[in-house]
């Protein structure tokens, strides 16, 4: 796991950040499980999980080690918040991805069972428009059968023209997938 990672702060302007030496974020549709997944890497509840799409309001950060920091960034798509606040979030999450030098790693997290969305599709090419260092998460792995695996795999590596084997499959609820995902992170953050 990630050792002694702490919450560290939650912000709406990613300029008040401040500099790290290096960061790793996550981003994906409300509901994709990014704050179960964290929790998984970290071994213990840093990030707030809840059931009800859109709760990821801000730039949530986590202190991993001096200056290096696991960020969960607010949700896409459908959240039970209102459209004035949502509307918010784009260019939240924009400037936060273009604005951040040390950003080691964008993890784009896509649901294992229902695939890649539009939207999902959208980030990326927005991702790949804007040069930046990203890797695709395959989340909540345990709610697919373990005999459709590689079919859902061979989908979302398709989608983003991938080989199946570059798609991270996890389960925060099982442990698949952590183990590599840790030792990925871990490395990017002390590079």
């Amino acid at each position: 796991m990630l050792k002694n990672v702490q919450y560290l702060i939650s912000e709406t302007d990613p300029v008040r950040l401040g500099p790290s030496a290096g960061e790793v974020c996550f981003v994906g549709r409300s509901n994709v499980g990014k704050s179960s997944l964290i929790n998984a890497l970290c071994g213990k509840t840093v990030a707030r999980v809840s059931n009800t799409p859109g709760r990821t309001r801000m730039i949530n950060v986590f202190s991993a080690g001096p200056h290096r920091w696991v960020v969960d960034l607010p949700g896409y798509g459908y959240a039970r918040v209102p459209e004035s606040e949502r509307r918010k979030w784009g260019p939240m999450i924009e400037g936060y991805l273009t604005s951040r030098p040390n950003l080691r790693m964008v993890y784009c997290l896509v649901d294992a069972q229902v695939g890649p969305t539009q939207l999902d599709v959208q980030l990326h090419e927005w991702i790949l428009s804007n040069n930046l260092p990203w890797r695709v998460v395959a989340t909540k792995a345990d709610q697919v059968r373990s005999t459709h695996w590689p079919h859902q795999r061979q989908i979302i590596a398709d989608t983003f023209s991938l080989q199946p084997r570059d798609v991270i499959w996890t389960s925060a609820r099982k442990g698949v997938g952590i183990p590599l995902l840790i030792t990925e992170i871990a490395q990017c953050l002390a590079g």
